[in-house]
């Protein structure tokens, strides 16, 4: 298994991310490659005494950037909202931010 701090790269702090805090549903940047098993393992294992009900993934696409003559594009992302169990407690880096 990978590390687990590799599959799980950062939270995604937002106004609608806020909003999902009260009823234990959290939002995290995660590796592309990484399926939803792999991040409820992640997840679980990062934050002790937690536990994943359900995850639901979306992928993000790079937006066309421009710079003069030239363009790229910005790096693509894979975003996991994870939906904790009504038992579980909540994970303790977002309780100041509720």
């Amino acid at each position: 298994m990978k590390n687990p701090h590799d599959i799980i790269r950062r939270p995604v702090l937002t106004e609608k991310g806020y909003d999902g805090i009260a009823e234990k549903k959290y939002v995290f940047e995660v590796d592309i490659n990484a399926n939803k098993i792999e991040i409820k393992q992640a997840l679980e294992a990062v934050f002790k005494d937690i536990k994943v009900k359900r995850v639901n993934t979306l992928r993000v696409l790079g937006r066309i950037k421009r710079q003069g003559k030239s363009q790229g594009r910005t790096p693509e992302v894979k975003k996991a909202y994870v939906t904790l169990t009504d038992d579980s407690k909540p994970i303790e880096f977002f309780e100041g931010m509720v």
